[in-house]
């Protein structure tokens, strides 16, 4: 076959959306054989679910392909994510050929790591059994990593989501290893924050990116390498946006000044204080907001104290 310029690499195979723990397991064993075999770590994943291709509805990820490549990299060192656009051609590939020319040839994949549930070609006909003859056929191995649980339940995405639209982000951190995360650019508001006392920074949920539960949360916000601790609103707004059913991701930050407009800042979901509701007038709220910052001060605290 013919042989590419790019480093030999460890590959991790999987749609990683999440990044949650039982995926851990698998990019600490592609971490583990690629210094085993001076190989580069790297990680191979898909731009979009595969199931958008023939599902009446999108499927609504944990993370965009920017939070998912970030955590990949801050969370495990691994910087080499490769993305690539599930297609028509994609979806119709022979197994065979997704292992022998896209990842043996075309990535220079000298190492495989895989989940147990791994599919992968055309209707998902390749499995790990599939992949692991296929690469003893090419003289390269590959790792296949079975399913982790927690009191009995599969770490996967599907019950992490489920939490996440319940707002149990305690729970959901149990089986991420990290706090539920949303980075974007924050984009200018309606400015209804800075008149009660309280500005907030607005960000917006990537498209086909799912929303946690509407509600107020104790949240932490990465801005380049500092972080404050903040109050998150997510929902639309009933007190001062009285027919809109846009969402919105509101922040306020704790103990700091300035102008984040145009920048690209994380935040970090710990837990849910109370649901979203209107309130009759900016005065209540502000009241109430007030309240949610003395909540979410002490909220920290006590994890600090433990």
């Amino acid at each position: 076959m013919e042989q590419t310029s790019s480093p030999q690499r460890a590959l991790a195979l999987g749609f990683f959306d999440g990044i949650h723990r039982g995926h851990g397991m698998l990019l600490q064993r592609t971490i583990e054989r690629a210094q085993e075999l001076d190989l580069e770590a790297a990680v191979f994943t898909f731009d979009r679910h595969p199931s958008d291709l023939y599902a009446d509805t999108p499927v609504q990820l944990i993370n965009s392909a920017q939070d998912r490549a970030d955590l990949i990299h801050r969370l495990y060192g691994i910087k080499d994510v490769i993305f690539s656009h599930f297609d028509e051609a994609m979806m119709h590939m022979p197994w065979e050929n997704f292992i022998t020319d896209m990842l043996y040839r075309d990535l220079n994949a000298r190492h495989l790591v895989c989940g147990e549930d791994f599919h992968f070609g055309y209707k998902g006909e390749g499995n790990p059994v599939k992949l692991q003859q296929k690469c003893a056929e090419l003289g390269i191995a590959c790792d296949i990593i079975p399913l982790m649980e927690i009191d009995g339940i599969k770490v996967g995405s599907t019950y992490i989501r489920g939490l996440l639209c319940k707002g149990d982000m305690e729970r959901a951190e149990e089986f991420l290893g990290h706090p539920h995360c949303l980075s974007h650019t924050v984009e200018h508001g309606k400015h209804l924050g800075s008149t009660i006392g309280i500005p907030t920074v607005n960000l917006t949920v990537p498209p086909h990116v799912l929303t946690p539960a509407h509600g107020v949360y104790a949240s932490k916000v990465a801005l380049g390498d500092k972080t404050y601790t903040g109050v998150t609103n997510v929902g639309v707004r009933p007190t001062v946006d009285k027919n809109s059913r846009r969402v919105t991701v509101e922040t306020f930050l704790l103990d700091f000044e300035g102008d984040l407009y145009g920048e690209t800042l994380r935040v970090d979901f710990y837990r849910r204080l109370r649901e979203e509701r209107p309130f009759p007038s900016l005065e209540a709220l502000k009241a109430q907001i007030d309240q949610d910052i003395a909540s979410t001060r002490r909220y920290f605290a006590s994890l600090d104290a433990r």
